[in-house]
């Protein structure tokens, strides 16, 4: 018979390529204490435990809950301070750079983009008409805002509106 070329391993050492159950495993509850006390003393012994068990857990859960309100609490005044830190900023900016500020204002629709620039109306010529001017004053406009739309002095207006009550 021709001799094996592997050492020699002792059997306890062998192992058959699985690993032992036991290696990473919780150990085994402890064994229960025996005592004289008889099973209704156990039980309520059991009742008792099994009380405080709850009691402490109502306890932490409160607490728990209670330590959530208080972070809640503290993360929305966070929240409104950031908010109004923003908004002072962006009254500052707005009041430096008012284009920019148009730009970058949060708007619910629409172009978000471009600026709205002020139009150049010099060059425009408006029709004083005085049954327009009788019109919008029936209306409610003011007479200085009709002087100031047609480009008139405020007499031209108030002669207007006099001759349209002679009518």
């Amino acid at each position: 018979m021709a001799a094996c070329s592997a050492p020699f391993t002792p059997p306890e050492a062998r192992t058959t390529g699985m690993a032992d159950k036991s290696w990473g495993a919780s150990p085994s509850p402890p064994f229960r204490i025996r005592s004289n006390d008889s099973p209704a003393d156990r039980a309520a012994a059991r009742a008792t435990a099994r009380e405080a068990r709850g009691g402490d857990r109502d306890a932490a859960m409160a607490a728990r809950m209670e330590e959530r309100a208080a972070r809640r609490e503290e993360e929305t005044k966070a929240r409104e301070a950031a908010r109004e830190q923003r908004r002072l900023d962006e009254e500052r900016q707005a009041a430096a750079d008012p284009h920019g500020a148009a730009a970058r204002r949060h708007r619910g629709s629409g172009r978000k983009d471009v600026v709205r620039e002020q139009r150049d109306t010099r060059g425009y010529t408006t029709v004083v008409d005085a049954d327009r001017i009788r019109a919008l004053a029936k209306r409610g406009a003011s007479i200085t805002g009709l002087a100031g739309a047609f480009g008139v002095p405020v007499e031209t207006i108030e002669a207007v509106l006099r001759e349209g009550d002679r009518d």
